[in-house]
C-alpha cells in the first residue's frame, strides 16, 4: 500500500568557492528516505545545523534538492510544478512577523494562493477565506486586519490559515511555535491536533522542544550533521532512545512527569 508521503534519497549540497581554482562542498542534507501516512505526524529533531530545516524547506519546495524524489499518493512532485505542489504540501514558517506581508490585509494574504492556484470565483474564494478563518479560531472580520494589528498568537493562526487555504494533504511546520508564550502555544497545539483529526492532515513538525514533540508526534526522526541517526515510533524513541544525541536531547529537556500523547496539551 502506498503511503501518503514518500521521500526517496532526498539530499542537498551547497558549493562555495574557497579560492580561484577550488570549491568546497557542504552536504547540508545527506540522502534521506522516509514515508508518512495520512493523519500522522513526523517530528524532525536535532541540534542547530543538523539539516532539519533544510529538509523541511525541500519538502515544501522552498529549497531545491540536489537529488532525490518526493511523492504524494504515489505521484512524483516536480520542483517547478508549483501549482500542484502547493495544493499538496504547505508550510508554516517560524516567525509570522516576517512571513506575513505587513502591507496586505489578512484577506488579501489568504486570497493570493487561491487566485493563483485555483479556478475559484471571487465569491467562492471569499467563502473559503471566511470558513478557513473560522477553522483556525479567528473571525471573518479579521480578513480586514493588517498583520501588525494582531497579537503574535493571532498572526500564527493566520499563518496556519494560509497553510490550510488550499486544503493540502501535508503541512510542514518549521519551529512554528517557538515565539509563542506557553498558554498560546497550548492553544495552537490543541488546534493543530483538532484539525488533524477533522481533516486527516499529516504534519512534518521541525522542533527542538522535546515536550511538544512528545505530545504531538507519531514518529520521530533524529538528525545530526545532515544524516538520520535514529528514527522510530515516538513512544519508542522517548522510552528507549538508542543514539547518544537522542539521549542528550531528551535529558536536556525533561525534568517533569511526561504527558499522555495526543491528549489535550496544557502548558
Amino acid at each position: 500500500m502506498t503511503a501518503l508521503l514518500e521521500v526517496d534519497s532526498l539530499c542537498k549540497d551547497y558549493h562555495y568557492r574557497t579560492g580561484f581554482f577550488t570549491k568546497r562542498k557542504i552536504e547540508a542534507v545527506k540522502p534521506v528516505s522516509f514515508s508518512l501516512e495520512a493523519g500522522e505526524t513526523l517530528a524532525i529533531i536535532g541540534e542547530n545545523g543538523s539539516g532539519k530545516s533544510t529538509l523541511a524547506k525541500m519538502l515544501a519546495g522552498v529549497v531545491e534538492p540536489t537529488a532525490g524524489a518526493i511523492r504524494v499518493n504515489g505521484e512524483r512532485l516536480k520542483q517547478d510544478d508549483f501549482r500542484t505542489r502547493c495544493k499538496l504540501i504547505r508550510m508554516i514558517f517560524q516567525d509570522p512577523n516576517t512571513s506575513l506581508n505587513p502591507r496586505l490585509q489578512v484577506g488579501q494574504i489568504l486570497n493570493s494562493p487561491l487566485a493563483r492556484n485555483t479556478n475559484m470565483t471571487a465569491s467562492e474564494r471569499e467563502r473559503r477565506i471566511n470558513s478557513t478563518l473560522r477553522e483556525v479560531g479567528l473571525l471573518p472580520e479579521h480578513a480586514y486586519f493588517y498583520p501588525q494589528m494582531l497579537a503574535t498568537g493571532q498572526k500564527q493562526r493566520v499563518s496556519l490559515a494560509r497553510a490550510l487555504i488550499l486544503q493540502p494533504s501535508v503541512i510542514v511546520a518549521d519551529e512554528a511555535l517557538n515565539g509563542l508564550d506557553m498558554s498560546v502555544r497550548s492553544q495552537i497545539i490543541n488546534l493543530l491536533l483538532e484539525l488533524q483529526e477533522k481533516m486527516a492532515l499529516s504534519y512534518i513538525y521541525v522542533s527542538q522542544h522535546m515536550g511538544v514533540v512528545k505530545h504531538i508526534a507519531d514518529h520521530v526522526m533524529v538528525m545530526q550533521s545532515g544524516s538520520i541517526v535514529e528514527t522510530g515510533r515516538a513512544n519508542q524513541i522517548f522510552s528507549t532512545p538508542q543514539h547518544p544525541l537522542t539521549q542528550r536531547l531528551l535529558d536536556s529537556h525533561f525534568s517533569a512527569p511526561t504527558l499522555d500523547r495526543k491528549a489535550r496539551y496544557t502548558a
